[in-house]
């Protein structure tokens, strides 16, 4: 499959990797049908997709049924007037349906609008009004219905309800019962053009209000990289992402970039997650390949990994957040394998990667995926030379690793159409101000700073909004993060700024104990992990205050929110 999408198949170095990344666009590209359909013509008996969930059910779908069954459901969603265009949002869970559902709309010429069960009716109105939502397809389960249902009567463009059950509540149609009478599915004469948009993702809102990111169809042609290199797939994985199917990770780990190696997409439905359960989970299928954020390790870490079998895990990957140097070392220890860090935002693919040929350095991004043109910048517009922090820029004045290819053209590069890197969104939806803001100088500005070592690796510092100014010196939240998190104590931690009259701020920790250190939690304690930052780090980056508490305030695909800590600081 992947050779139909690139020049070069295969790498085998940092160099060889830059110099010969070429994609091939198709025109009028499309997922649904240039991918999955051609996969259920080519193996239409290979397993595409392992759903289990914590209450033991198991459905195994192939190439061929997952076809079948998102043609029935596109069938389905016409006979509810979804086409072209149309804005349908997504709020299933885990549930199967969910990849039925996001196929469907592929093949339809649809917008996909994934969202969270954990919205509130306030999250549904902005959503669907911003948006102007057309189609809402959900989990049958009181709390959402009951949102959903709230935020209808300020929801004027909404008309029309489906729920996939249990619950069926009266306005809704009945997924189940209805899928079942749709007729053959027929192709619609236009689908898409490769500038269409295809997925809308609201942004986790680290810092205000969710932001609306447009892809086109391109972005899942720029997440073959994702998962056939990042990840590392092949046919015979079995791949699991640790994400809910609500935020942009999802079509990270569990959708594009895995079917196009063809591999097998793991699904374990879980309400909350336990680390125990999903180690036996992995041991029970026999997960090939592994993915989550630094939170997850930091809990799996903490587990007897002696009581699971884990040997058929060969390749793990992680992001979502910056991966403190102490659990990629635990990790190794335990499993052997080295985690390999990436690292992307909801507005892109993979754009920092440590890739197979790479070796890793533990808390390092990698190095630039050549998809991309990375650079990073100070903030008087300059290049930083090794070693200085700045600003993480992605350049979009060419895209000179693209080629085109169709029945009417010779292969030729794709500056003057595409105008930007495949997998680049395309807009904030709706908000040319902010588009504008984050897009300019022929640059998107990510708002993530790095820096870069002599090897070409970057590291990741923080957000330009959560780098504190203390004395004169710049401080990422970052690097004092991961020199707590090397002490036994700390389960999780966020390093924030608090104004203060003297240093114009100080290094506020938030932390989290691990069980068997919250009784010890005191002036002890805290001098003691004051003393521990100064010995790991310089003694200047040491918190000056330390906050005990049960969890971290975060977004909700799981990003810490060192906003909402700070604005309680300037409350007090």
């Amino acid at each position: 499959m992947v050779e139909r999408f690139l020049r070069q198949t295969a790498f085998n170095s940092v160099e060889d990797y830059k110099k010969n990344l070429h994609f091939i666009i198709k025109e009028n590209f499309n997922f649904a049908y240039d991918v999955m359909d051609a996969w259920a013509e080519e193996k239409p008996d290979k397993l595409a997709l392992l759903w289990t969930n914590d209450e033991g059910a198991e459905i195994k779908l192939t190439f061929k049924d997952l076809k079948e069954r998102s043609d029935q459901a596109a069938s389905y969603l016409q006979t509810l007037g979804i086409g072209h265009g149309d804005m349908v949002m997504l709020i299933q869970k885990r549930r199967l349906e969910w990849w039925i559902t996001m196929l469907a709309l592929c093949k339809l010429g649809a917008v996909a609008i994934p969202a969270t069960h954990m919205l509130t009716k306030h999250d549904i109105v902005y959503r669907n009004t911003r948006a102007s939502v057309k189609g809402i397809i959900c989990v049958g389960e009181e709390y959402v219905t009951s949102q959903i249902m709230a935020a209808l009567p300020e929801s004027p463009t909404v008309q029309v309800l489906v729920s996939i059950g249990p619950i069926i509540p009266e306005g809704f149609h009945d997924w189940h019962k209805e899928i079942v009478n749709a007729p053959p599915f027929k192709r619609p004469a236009f689908v898409n053009s490769n500038s269409d948009t295809m997925l809308m993702y609201f942004t986790s809102g680290t810092s205000g209000e969710p932001k609306m990111v447009a892809h086109d169809h391109l972005y899942a042609l720029g997440h073959l990289t994702t998962g056939v290199f990042w990840h590392n797939l092949q046919e015979d994985s079995i791949h699991l992402t640790v994400a809910d199917t609500g935020w942009g990770k999802a079509v990270w780990g569990k959708f594009y970039g895995q079917w196009f190696a063809g591999a097998v997409v793991f699904v374990f439905d879980h309400e909350k997650f336990n680390a125990d359960n999903m180690l036996r989970q992995m041991e029970k299928y026999h997960v090939t390949s592994f993915c989550a954020p630094p939170t997850v390790y930091r809990f799996l870490i903490r587990e007897d990994f002696s009581k699971y079998d884990l040997s058929a895990l060969r390749y793990c990957c992680t992001a979502g957040e910056a991966l403190n140097a102490a659990v990629y070392d635990k990790f190794h220890e335990l499993t052997g394998i080295k985690l390999k860090e990436g690292f992307g935002q909801t507005e892109t693919t993979m754009t920092l990667g440590t890739m197979p040929w790479m070796e890793p350095k533990p808390g390092s991004m990698g190095m630039p995926n050549p998809q991309y043109d990375i650079d990073l910048i100070k903030p008087d517009g300059t290049k930083c030379e090794d070693g200085e922090k700045g600003e993480i820029v992605i350049r979009v004045h060419s895209s000179q690793f693209t080629v085109h290819s169709s029945s009417n053209c010779e292969l030729c590069t794709m500056n003057s159409e595409l105008k930007k890197p495949i997998g680049l969104f395309k807009e904030y939806y709706r908000d040319e101000e902010l588009t504008r803001e984050a897009w300019h100088d022929g640059m998107y500005h990510t708002g993530d700073v790095a820096w870069r070592d002599e090897d070409g690796y970057y590291w990741f510092e923080g957000r330009i909004d959560d780098v504190i100014k203390s004395s004169g010196y710049r401080i990422g939240p970052f690097e004092v993060e991961s020199a707590l998190m090397t002490h036994p104590a700390v389960v999780e931690c966020a390093i924030t700024g608090v104004p203060d009259d003297i240093r114009g701020m100080v290094v506020k920790a938030t932390v989290v104990l691990g069980k068997e250190w919250k009784a010890k939690a005191g002036d002890a304690l805290v001098k003691e992990l004051q003393n521990h930052v100064k010995r790991v780090t310089a003694p200047y980056k040491y918190p000056r205050i330390i906050e005990f508490v049960d969890e971290l305030p975060k977004t909700i695909s799981g990003k810490i929110r060192r906003v909402e800590i700070r604005e309680k600081d300037n409350q007090k």
